[in-house]
């Protein structure tokens, strides 16, 4: 179809409101427009069309300006009465034609300035052509009316250093590009996106929730908003928030139910870890200068470890490595007097380890040296002498303790 005749008919656009859902009321909290576009049997997605790049810019400005003056022009009585927020699309792109001065300008003619703290410009970092830097200037004078920023398939190609310069309130991620089987493997980057989002006071939201089992997961990984078919199309009508609530209050009963069975496995797996280890340490009762010794803790070690060594309360190896490599374990001696103090948290877990706990595992991570995912077992063996075992992933996965 012609761009032309897209212009030519605007008032044909069908402007949609997808529902989004919040993790803690279990109602509506805000909408995200889409716009579409039919000519027969074909299809435009508005927002993919403003991306087009082989469509001139003036084009494409002039069609996500009608999209975001019509969505606001219909949601406004929903926004002031029921107070949902409006997720509009914004392509970075068009906002820099004219530094957001076109862009703000509307967000004001169509909405009291009381209601633009309902507003959040939804977008994606990484399709931004230009200087970062520049963007950031539009975008923080629009912020500071109480406009917000969602940033759009946050996952592991994102900029951290873009996604601070924003400062955005909501970290939208793509639950559709997720591969379910490796799940765990790719944890890491969900870990990170987390931390980011506490750090810099941004939300979680999981988009194009399909399924009960991405709904499950996308709430595990700590959303607190959620978007997708599996709980709502998106309309042209306006939903009670309630609508789903009993609906999604039950799955989240089931889900609490599932992960507090997984957590009870997972912990009384982490006790009798525990135990096992400490009952081999005191049959065996390892020094980190014999290496006799070592090698015998080595063989009690064989089903769960593969790698292990001793450190001071600095953190400075005393002991050699003692490493399982193709079924044999070797003695490293090169290791001794290497300091692990620069490892995050290593001096206060030697705190921990001293005063009142009788062990601890780390998180999952991935080893420097063999890339295996693993977790690492501390404990101490007196006042000066801590042990630490590299657990092997078979076992961690065999057992249920590897996330």
């Amino acid at each position: 179809m012609d761009v032309l005749d897209i212009l030519e008919r605007l008032d044909e656009m069908s402007v949609l409101f997808e529902p989004i859902y919040s993790a803690d009321e279990h109602v509506i909290v805000a909408y995200e427009v889409i716009g579409e576009f039919t000519d027969g049997e074909e299809m435009f997605n508005i927002v993919d069309f403003t991306y087009d790049e082989s469509i001139p810019i003036d084009i494409r400005n002039e069609v996500e300006r009608y999209l975001i003056k019509k969505a606001m022009e219909i949601a406004k009585e929903e926004v002031t009465s029921s107070q949902v927020s409006l997720y509009l699309p914004c392509n970075p792109n068009l906002l820099m034609e004219d530094f957001g001065d076109g862009y703000f300008q509307l967000l004001k003619e169509e909405m009291d300035e009381s209601l633009l703290p309902y507003i959040y410009l939804v977008i994606p970092e990484h399709k931004f052509n230009g200087e970062f830097e520049q963007l950031q200037h539009p975008i923080r004078y629009i912020k500071t009316y109480g406009v917000k920023v969602a940033l759009d398939n946050i996952g592991s190609d994102s900029n951290l250093d873009q996604i601070l310069m924003l400062e955005p309130a909501v970290l939208k991620i793509n639950v559709s590009q997720l591969n379910y089987n490796v799940w765990g493997a790719q944890n890491h980057v969900f870990t990170t996106i987390q931390s980011l989002a506490v750090k810099i006071g941004a939300t979680l939201m999981f988009d194009n929730i399909q399924t009960d089992y991405q709904l499950h997961h996308a709430w595990k990984n700590g959303a607190r908003y959620f978007k997708g078919v599996y709980l709502q199309q998106p309309s042209n009508q306006f939903l009670s928030k309630d609508t789903l609530k009993e609906k999604f209050r039950n799955e989240c009963k089931q889900f609490i139910s599932t992960e507090k069975r997984l957590l009870e496995v997972k912990y009384e797996e982490m006790k009798k870890l525990q135990k096992t280890i400490a009952n081999i340490v005191e049959y065996t009762k390892p020094d980190g200068k014999d290496v006799d010794k070592l090698l015998q803790l080595a063989k009690q070690l064989e089903n769960y470890a593969f790698r292990f060594y001793i450190c001071n309360e600095e953190g400075f190896q005393i002991s050699p490595n003692i490493v399982r490599k193709n079924g044999n374990w070797n003695v490293e001696e090169q290791a001794i007097g290497k300091n692990w103090s620069w490892r995050p948290y290593f001096l206060f877990n030697i705190i921990k380890l001293r005063n009142d706990v009788k062990g601890e595992l780390s998180d999952i991570y991935s080893d420097i040296a063999t890339g295996e995912l693993t977790r690492t077992y501390s404990m101490a063996l007196n006042e000066h002498e801590y042990l630490f075992v590299d657990l092997t992933y078979d076992y961690l996965y065999e057992h249920n303790i590897v996330n």
